[in-house]
């Protein structure tokens, strides 16, 4: 398990960086709604298969993962890096040139001083790192599905699929339809939604509105994690990249866990209905702070879409700048 972590922390950066390195810009929206969606079918479909391999014999599952693992790392090879077109990217890499005799944990910490410099980078990844540290429910279904909507294993199955199903369907929609206007307002407004939504599922004792609410607050989920998944790569340097995916694996990875921790206590303190409540209303006013905090993340209008000439939005010109 340790050498599983210590590979998922290196591959986790390096593989958020590919997209923005193999396509131009404009066909970055593209690609990520199809990245989502190939990504929600598996966390749908793989724990079937591994239950079904696992009735065959219990080693079955492993190898199979293991073969998975192995024909990734040989695929890999066959991906084409875009080759550097932009000024800034060209004068991004002599400033990394330069900076090769600097100590290593010069290096280690670079990634963290460019996004404290870049309030788009930094209001994005803090506004995620915090919604899922105090929006965690899914940690607490168990207790919910017990406690106040009276129903066992298979309706909470039920209930831990309908976040698949939320998700997955938004992301389909994407996928055709990708957010290319007001950008920054729907991120805001997703994460506010997937808030109230938690709320819902805290506050009703009906187990149809508490499917529902677990449709919607992943389907918001999912449009947040689009937006943040193209705007965070876009708006950094090629050489840049890995160092500040890096840096986000760890507050959003951290924050999956603390989440689940913060979670697990405040239910012990308040019940599991108090503690879903409570982390929904704070996921809520947390949207609404970063919406004053970090205009420059508000005020961002749109991506390009596949093919559209449109310039890049002017706020996004202006973080790229020095």
């Amino acid at each position: 398990m340790v050498v599983t972590g210590i590979a998922a922390a290196f591959v986790s950066p390096a593989s958020r960086a590919l997209p923005a390195d193999i396509l131009a810009p404009e066909d970055l929206p593209w690609l990520v709604a199809r990245h989502s969606a190939t990504w929600q079918s598996a966390l749908i479909v793989g724990p079937v298969l591994g239950g079904t391999l696992y009735a065959v014999d219990p080693a079955a599952p492993f190898v199979a993962v293991a073969v998975l693992y192995l024909l990734s790392a040989l695929a890999y090879p066959l991906i084409r890096i875009r080759p550097r077109n932009s000024p800034a990217e060209a004068e991004m890499a002599a400033v990394i040139e330069e900076e090769a005799d600097e100590p290593a944990l010069h290096h280690a910490m670079e990634g963290l001083r460019f996004i404290r410099r870049r309030p788009i980078l930094l209001g994005a990844i803090s506004l995620d790192l915090f919604a899922v540290l105090f929006g965690g429910a899914v940690a607490l279904l168990p207790a919910i599905t017990e406690d106040r909507l009276g129903v066992g294993a298979v309706g909470l199955g039920w209930l831990r699929a309908a976040g698949g199903i939320g998700a997955g369907a938004v992301t389909l929609v994407l996928t055709r339809k990708p957010v290319v206007r007001r950008v920054g307002r729907t991120l805001l407004t997703a994460v506010a939604v997937f808030g109230v939504a938690t709320i819902a599922l805290g506050v009703t004792r009906s187990y149809g509105v508490a499917f529902a609410a677990m449709l919607v607050l992943s389907g918001a989920d999912a449009i947040s994690v689009f937006i943040r998944a193209t705007l965070v790569p876009w708006v950094v340097p090629q050489e840049m990249r890995g160092r500040v995916l890096a840096v986000e694996n760890v507050f959003i990875g951290g924050s999956n866990e603390l989440g689940a921790f913060e979670s697990g206590v405040a239910g012990q303190i308040l019940g599991p209905a108090g503690a879903v409540v409570l982390g929904g209303a704070a996921t809520v006013a947390i949207a609404g702070t970063w919406a004053l905090a970090f205009p420059a993340l508000r005020d961002i209008d749109r991506f390009p879409g596949s093919g559209d000439p449109t310039p890049l939005d002017p706020v996004i010109l202006e973080e790229l700048g020095p």
